[in-house]
Formats: C-alpha cells, sequence, structure tokens
C-alpha cells in the first residue's frame, strides 16, 4: 500500500521532468533528431501517464477493501454485543426469583461454590488457545470472536464460565466498558457459584467505577465482602472501599 502511495506521488514529479526534458530537447537539437527525440518522450510520457492510472486504480480498489472490512467488523461486533446483552438481560430476574425461593433464611449466605462440568482434552485445548490470543498474543478482537465460538460449542463447563469471565476483561482492556460490565454481570448472577464469581463481582465493580457510576460500584463491592468475604477478591474490594473510591 504505502509503495503503491508513494509511486502515485513520484510519478507525476516524473511526468514533470520529462516534459523539462523534451523542451531542453526542441531547444538543442536539429529539426531531424529533435523529431526523434520528441517522439520517444511523448512516448514516454504515455507510458508514465498509463502507469499513475493503474496505481490511482489501485489505491481506489484497496480503499474501497479497506472500508468494506471496516463494515464487516462494525456489523460483526454489534451481532456479539446483541447476543451478550440479550443474554444479560434474560438472566438480569433470575436472582430475585432465586432469592424468593429460597426464602429470608438465604439472605446475606455466600453462595455454596459448585463442581461444574469438567472439560475434554478438546475443549481445554481450545481455552488454552484463547488464553494465548489474550495474554501472550494480545490479539483481543479475534480472542472476542473465539470466546463466543467456545461459549456456543461447549456450554455450561466449567470453562465456560472462565470464558464469560475472559470475555469481560478483554473488553474491559480494549476498552468497551459496556460490554465489560455485561460479560461480568453475567458471571456474577448466573453463576454465583462458581470460582470466577468473586472476581467477576469484583471486576463488575471496577467497570461500573470506570463508567462513572460510583454508588453501584461502591454496592457491588460490599456484595463482595458480604457472599465472598474469604476471597481475595475480598481484599481488593475492601482497599477500594478503604481507599474513598466512590
Amino acid at each position: 500500500m504505502r509503495k503503491t502511495l508513494m509511486a502515485t506521488v513520484l510519478l507525476p514529479l516524473a511526468l514533470g521532468q520529462a516534459g523539462a526534458a523534451l523542451a531542453q530537447s526542441a531547444q538543442n537539437t536539429s529539426p531531424a533528431s529533435g523529431n526523434q527525440a520528441t517522439a520517444e518522450l511523448f512516448y514516454m510520457i504515455q507510458q508514465l501517464q498509463g502507469e499513475v492510472r493503474r496505481l490511482q486504480g489501485e489505491v481506489e480498489e484497496q480503499r474501497h477493501l479497506i472500508s468494506r472490512l471496516q463494515e464487516q467488523g462494525r456489523d460483526r461486533y454489534i451481532d456479539l454485543d446483541q447476543r451478550i446483552l440479550e443474554l444479560s438481560e434474560k438472566l438480569a430476574s433470575q436472582p430475585a426469583e432465586a432469592a424468593a425461593a429460597s426464602g429470608p433464611a438465604a439472605a446475606g449466605t455466600a453462595p455454596q461454590m459448585k463442581e461444574y462440568r469438567q472439560p475434554g482434552a478438546e475443549e481445554r485445548e481450545a481455552y488454552e488457545k484463547i488464553l494465548d490470543l489474550i495474554r501472550n498474543q494480545k490479539k483481543y478482537d479475534e480472542a472476542i470472536t473465539r470466546i463466543y465460538e467456545f461459549i456456543d460449542k461447549y456450554p455450561e463447563g466449567d470453562l465456560t464460565v472462565n470464558a464469560y469471565y475472559w470475555l469481560g476483561e478483554v473488553y474491559l482492556v480494549k476498552p468497551q466498558l459496556e460490554q465489560a460490565k455485561q460479560a461480568f454481570t453475567i458471571v456474577a448472577t448466573r453463576y454465583a457459584d462458581h470460582r470466577k464469581a468473586p472476581d467477576a463481582v469484583y471486576k463488575l465493580g471496577i467497570t461500573q467505577d470506570r463508567l462513572g457510576e460510583k454508588q453501584d460500584a461502591r454496592r457491588t463491592m460490599n456484595k463482595v465482602l458480604e457472599d465472598y468475604p474469604s476471597s481475595s477478591a475480598a481484599d481488593l474490594a475492601r482497599r477500594y472501599l478503604e481507599s474513598g473510591n466512590g
């Protein structure tokens, strides 16, 4: 692309130089030799003009390709974000229903950690490739796509919850804070009995803080302390609250 643009800039200069050479040749040569030189220079100019037109066409094609790729990327993320938003909204009413079913005695009680379906070799390999994209290659867009594919292929497993958590982490890094909030909310509400839940609730509070939702962030941090008091996330939440944030 860079070579094409440089050529597009330099070729007009070459045309100008050719024109200057043509004028100089007309002054310094005899009529016979001058006619031959003129014909050769005109031929060279025509070739250069053709090359300019070709390169300009390539530039336009590349511009069109870039525009099309940008549109496809926007469409893909709109679709992915819509999917997670719909799931988040669907789960929003579940905590209240669960609390009503369990009765007052369950209020303030830390969720009992649950054993989820353990992954097979293929599932673990796919998950590790996602982690490599995130931690080592820093290919966040590709990681997001792989995470959604992983969740579709391996639903309701131990690593599925981890995948949702890492989806929130990637969106937090990008940063796409609303999407991060949705991903962490899924772990915090649907998978409150998973080992990643304390970290997800804490990161939800951090995301709320970055969105300027200070009061919500403090409530979320207090929830970490109440529901997961023995977790490392509780220590982080306590530091957040003691720092005077919110």
